[in-house]
C-alpha cells in the first residue's frame, strides 16, 4: 500500500484513527500506573519492566483484535447510544480476561485487585474521550441561531420520545425548542431525558401547555390505540398549540415511514402532479424600485403575493386590507426579513371610494395586485348583495382609481368559478372580469385578469377543513363522489399573478396549466392516508351538493380561447366573450339589489349570457321583465 493510499485512508477515517491511537495510549498509561503503584508494591511478586511491557502488549493486541471484530473503531459517536457503549465494554472486558489469564499463569493468584482497578480506569477514560469528542463535535454542528425556536412539549418518554428529544436538541434548536416531556409512567416523574425534564403525566397536558407557554406539542407514542390518539390530538387542539404526531406502530412495522418522521401532510403531496415552476427570473427589472399596492394583503393569496414580490426589491409596498390583525401579521413577517422595501400597512375597504382616492393620492402606486374579494361560495349564496358590493363595486372602484392615477399595471385575481358560473360568487367575479376588460380598452394602464383553480391550503379551502375533520376523528365530508376540481398551491398562484403582470399587453385572462382535475373524493382519501390513518378509521361521508356548486369547473369557456394570443409555457391566455359596456349590467343589478332572490337570478343571467348586449336591450325594452335563471341552476344537479 503506497503512502498516498495511506494518507487517503487516514483522511477518510481520521476521527476513528485518533480514537484508536488514544485507546492505545490510555491502556498503556493505565497499565503502567497500576503496575508501578500496585504490582511492584506487592512484596510476594518480583516483576520487571519487560513483564509490564508484555502485559501492555497483550492487552492492546487482544483489545485491538476483539475491537476489530466488533467494529468499535468504525462507530460514529455523534449517534452513539447504549448499544455502542456495550460494544466497547465487551472489547475491554474480553481484553481484561485475556490479560488476567496471562497474569494468573505467570504470577499466580493475588492480582485481582490490580486487574479490577486498571480495567475500571481504562473503561472510564476511553468512554470519557468518546463523549468529550462528541460534545465538541455537537458544539460545532449545532445551529447557533436565535431565537431558540418554538417552545415544544413531547408526549412520551419511551424510545420514540427520546429519539425526538435528542434529535431536536442536537440539530433543530432553531426550529423547535423542547421545554418538557409528559409520560404516564409514575417511575419516570421528575426525571430528565437528554437534559429535558419530565413535567408530569398526559393528564396534566393543559396545565403544562399553559405554564410553559408551549407552542408545539409532539405526540411521540406510536403504540397508542386509535381512540387514545384521537383523544390526545383533540385536547392538544383545544389548547391552541400546534400538534404533530409520529406515525402509528402499524406503519412503522411495515416500513412505510421511519421512526423519526413527524407526520404532517404536505400540500404538494395532494396535487397529483409536480408543482409548476414558472420562470419569473426576468421580473426584477419591472419590480425593482417600483411602488406596489396589494389589496387583500392579509389574505391567503394576498399575503403570499407580498412574500414573493418583496424578493424582487420594490422600493415601497402598500399592504391594503380591512382586517387589521391580518395586515399587522403580514407586515410583521415581512419586516422580520430585514428588507430594504418600505412597507405601508393600510387599513381600508375597496368599497370605500373616498379611502381609495386618498391611498392612491398619498402613495402613488405603479403596480396594483387586486386580491381582495369575497370567495366563499355557500356564504355568498346567502348574501348576494355583499358579494356584489365587494366583488363587483369594489373592483369597479379599484380600476377607476387605478386608471385615474395612471397606474402602470393592474392585475385582478379571479377564479375558475367565473366560467359558466352557477353561483353568486362566480357570477360576481365574472362581472368583475368584464369591468377590468372594459377599462383595458380605454385606459393607458395595462389591465389583466388571472383565474385560479382551487388554491390548496388557502382560507376557506377544502384542505384545512379536511385536516380539522381528520383531527376530530372524522367523518371527512365530501359533497359528491364525482365532484372534481383543478388545484394549485399558494406559491403557484402568487407566481402566476406576478408573471401575468409582466406578460400582459392589456385585457387578457391568464390561467395556469394545472394538469388534470382531481376528484375531491380521491383528495379526501389521500389526506387520510398521508395523516397516518385508514378509511376504516376515518370514514368519508357524502353530504350532497350545496347551493351554487357544480360537479366540475372549467378554466376557459369554449369561446374565450384567443388563438392569436401569445402562448407561454404552462400558461393559457384567453379573452371574455364580446360586450359593449358594463354600465347597463350595473344598472340592472341596482334595480334588483334589495331582492336577494331576484338579484341572484340577475347575476346568473348576466354572467352566462352569450350575447349580453342583445339580452340587455331586450330586458330594458320589456320594462325589466326577464326570464329567471333557474335553468342555470340545473347545472348544479346534472353537471352540464
Amino acid at each position: 500500500m503506497g503512502m498516498a493510499t495511506l494518507v487517503n485512508v487516514y483522511r477518510k477515517n481520521r476521527r476513528n484513527v485518533l480514537f484508536f491511537c488514544a485507546d492505545i495510549v490510555i491502556m498503556a498509561i493505565v497499565l503502567f500506573v497500576t503496575f508501578e503503584v500496585l504490582f511492584s508494591k506487592i512484596a510476594m511478586y518480583s516483576a520487571t519492566t519487560s513483564d509490564m511491557l508484555t502485559m501492555v502488549l497483550i492487552k492492546m493486541m487482544s483489545f485491538i483484535t476483539i475491537g476489530a471484530l466488533l467494529k468499535i473503531h468504525r462507530i460514529d459517536w455523534r449517534y452513539a447510544s447504549i448499544h455502542e457503549m456495550k460494544q466497547v465494554s465487551i472489547a475491554l472486558l474480553s481484553s481484561d480476561v485475556v490479560l488476567y489469564a496471562y497474569s494468573y499463569s505467570t504470577f499466580g493468584a493475588g492480582l485481582e485487585v490490580m486487574m479490577a482497578v486498571q480495567a475500571l480506569l481504562a473503561f472510564n477514560l476511553i468512554i470519557f474521550t468518546r463523549f468529550l469528542a462528541r460534545h465538541q463535535i455537537m458544539s460545532i454542528l449545532k445551529p447557533q441561531q436565535s431565537p431558540r425556536g418554538k417552545k415544544t412539549l413531547v408526549i412520551g418518554a419511551g424510545n420514540s420520545g427520546q429519539l425526538i428529544v435528542r434529535e431536536l436538541k442536537e440539530y433543530r434548536t432553531n426550529v423547535l425548542h423542547v421545554v418538557g416531556i409528559l409520560d404516564d409512567d409514575p417511575m419516570l416523574q421528575s426525571l430528565y431525558v437528554h437534559g429535558v425534564p419530565i413535567l408530569g403525566s398526559s393528564a396534566e397536558l393543559e396545565r403544562v401547555v399553559h405554564e410553559q407557554a408551549v407552542e408545539v406539542v409532539i405526540l411521540a407514542i406510536p403504540s397508542l390505540t386509535y381512540a387514545r390518539r384521537i383523544e390526545l390530538l383533540k385536547r392538544i387542539e383545544k389548547t391552541g398549540a400546534e400538534s404533530h404526531a409520529l406515525p402509528m406502530l402499524s406503519e412503522l412495522a411495515t416500513g412505510k415511514v421511519s421512526i423519526n418522521e413527524i407526520r404532517e401532510v404536505k400540500i404538494e403531496e395532494l396535487l397529483g402532479r409536480e408543482p409548476v415552476q414558472l420562470d419569473i427570473s426576468g421580473i426584477s427589472k419591472h419590480m425593482e424600485g417600483a411602488t406596489v399596492l396589494v389589496t387583500g394583503a392579509g389574505g391567503s393569496i394576498g399575503s403570499e403575493l407580498c412574500r414573493q414580490l418583496i424578493k424582487f426589491g420594490p422600493a415601497e409596498m402598500i399592504l391594503f386590507g380591512h382586517g387589521e390583525n391580518s395586515i399587522y401579521l403580514i407586515e410583521k413577517e415581512l419586516r422580520a426579513l430585514g428588507t430594504d422595501t418600505v412597507l405601508y400597512p393600510v387599513i381600508g375597504d375597496v368599497q370605500d371610494l373616498e379611502r381609495l382616492e386618498h391611498v392612491f393620492q398619498t402613495y402613488k402606486p405603479e403596480i396594483v395586485y387586486h386580491a381582495a374579494a369575497h370567495k366563499h361560495v355557500p356564504l355568498m349564496e346567502d348574501n348576494p348583495l355583499e358579494a356584489v358590493k365587494n366583488n363587483v363595486y369594489g373592483t369597479k372602484n379599484m380600476v377607476d382609481v387605478a386608471s385615474k392615477h395612471q397606474v402602470n399595471r393592474f392585475v385582478m385575481v379571479s377564479t375558475d368559478k367565473a366560467v359558466n358560473p352557477t353561483n353568486v360568487m362566480g357570477s360576481t367575479k365574472r362581472i368583475a372580469e368584464m369591468i377590468v376588460q372594459e377599462k383595458a380598452r380605454s385606459s393607458d394602464t395595462i389591465f389583466a385578469v388571472v383565474r385560479f383553480g382551487n388554491v390548496l391550503g388557502s382560507r376557506g379551502s377544502v384542505v384545512p377543513l379536511f385536516k380539522e375533520q381528520i383531527v376530530r376523528g372524522g367523518p371527512v365530508t365530501v359533497t359528491d363522489e364525482e365532484m372534481t376540481r383543478y388545484f394549485m398551491t399558494i406559491p403557484e398562484a402568487s407566481r402566476l399573478v406576478i408573471q401575468a403582470s409582466v406578460l400582459s399587453r392589456g385585457g387578457e385572462i391568464f390561467v395556469l396549466d394545472m394538469g388534470e382535475p382531481v376528484k375531491i373524493m380521491d383528495l379526501a382519501k389521500k389526506m387520510i392516508e398521508l395523516s397516518g390513518f385508514t378509511i376504516d378509521q376515518i370514514p368519508i361521508q357524502v353530504t350532497g351538493i350545496r347551493p351554487g356548486e357544480k360537479l366540475y369547473e372549467e378554466l376557459l369557456a369554449s369561446n374565450e380561447l384567443d388563438p392569436e394570443a401569445n402562448v407561454f409555457p404552462k400558461i393559457f391566455v384567453g379573452c371574455t366573450r364580446p360586450f359593449t359596456s358594463v354600465s347597463p349590467i350595473l344598472r340592472l343589478i341596482e334595480q334588483f339589489r334589495e331582492n336577494a332572490g331576484a338579484l341572484t337570478d340577475v347575476l346568473l343571467f348576466v354572467a352566462n349570457s352569450q350575447d349580453i348586449d342583445s339580452d340587455l336591450r331586450r330586458i330594458f325594452a320589456s320594462g325589466l321583465e326577464f326570464i329567471p335563471a333557474e335553468n342555470m341552476r340545473m347545472r348544479v344537479v346534472d353537471g352540464n
